[in-house]
């Protein structure tokens, strides 16, 4: 397992799902979560297209070992809470339960920044209602695409508040810079950040060295992203020799590739299909060799450059 505090991580042993990260406040999770925006309708709005398959996959995800689940109320909107809660609770002591605050969809799905702190608070005490919980495990301050120069004290103060006053156990932030995050450090503790990156996209990191160094766990969002889809061809045949040698799907070996980038990396994949998720369990069980790694950090896109994270 890998436990994280403000200066350091330190390592100890686990073989469940990848391993495990301690996050404070005594939160443990293993390192494969569960992702649940794909669980609403199309474009993550409106209830999925099969109810009861969704609750399945919840109660599957815990089945399998994971103990760590992604949401928001702005997931559906709300549907997603509500299917969680549906299918989880009354939850297991050890399921820690991530949660959004900062935006919110409009009548048509369009998704718009929610700053003030006045409403972040309300989006928090609406997330234990429809979660059915009485404290959140984890909350991140989701920023918007134009929303980089604002400031950040009030925002994060009003989490802290809600921290202190046990209603939020830790904050995260997602969607945000190295520069962001650092003032927010030193507003509150911050104990994840979640931001987009994958095999195929490595615009975060810096971040991800920067949290590496503080000890703040690294979630990557879209850990599939579209480079999986419409990706060069030079990608799909490395991905495709890589993922053959190991008998694995593609997708597997890129989640693989993610664990082992990092140690505190948390995967989250999210998934709407019951195969999908046991084989992005199953990924955790994959060890990449040296060579593999190689040829796989190889796949950076033009322009971008492949930091160490040490």
């Amino acid at each position: 397992m890998l436990r994280l505090d403000q200066h350091h991580l330190v390592m100890t042993t686990s073989t469940t799902l990848g391993g495990a990260l301690e996050l404070g406040e005594g939160l443990t999770v293993n390192r494969v979560g569960f992702g649940a925006m794909q669980l609403a309708g199309p474009g993550v709005f409106g209830p999925p297209a099969d109810h009861d398959r969704a609750v399945r996959i919840l109660r599957r995800a815990v089945e399998l070992g994971i103990n760590h689940i992604d949401t928001s109320d702005f997931y559906g909107p709300w549907v997603v809470n509500e299917l969680i809660a549906e299918a989880l609770s009354p939850y297991g002591e050890n399921l820690v339960l991530a949660t959004k605050i900062g935006a919110y969809r409009d009548q048509r799905g369009g998704w718009l920044p929610l700053s003030h702190p006045d409403a972040l608070r309300a989006q928090v005490h609406d997330n234990l209602r429809r979660l059915r919980r009485e404290t959140l495990d984890l909350v991140y301050l989701r920023f918007m695409d134009g929303e980089s120069g604002q400031v950040l004290e009030d925002r994060v103060g009003a989490l802290d508040e809600l921290r202190q006053a046990g209603l939020i156990r830790t904050i995260g932030l997602s969607h945000v810079s190295v520069e962001q995050f650092e003032q927010a450090r030193a507003i509150a503790p911050i104990a994840a950040v979640q931001n987009l990156y994958n095999l195929v996209n490595r615009s975060a990191a810096a971040l991800l060295t920067r949290a590496t160094e503080v000890g703040a766990a690294f979630v990557p969002f879209f850990p599939l992203g579209s480079g999986f889809t419409d990706s060069r061809a030079r990608e799909d045949e490395v991905l495709r020799a890589v993922a053959e040698r190991h008998s694995a799907t593609q997708a597997q070996v890129a989640l693989a590739w993610l664990l082992q980038r990092s140690p505190n990396i948390l995967l989250i994949p999210g998934t709407s299909s019951p195969r999908h998720l046991e084989e992005n369990t199953a990924a955790a069980g994959i060890e990449l060799t040296g060579a593999d790694v190689a040829e796989l950090d190889a796949l950076v896109a033009d322009g971008e450059t492949l930091e160490a994270v040490e």
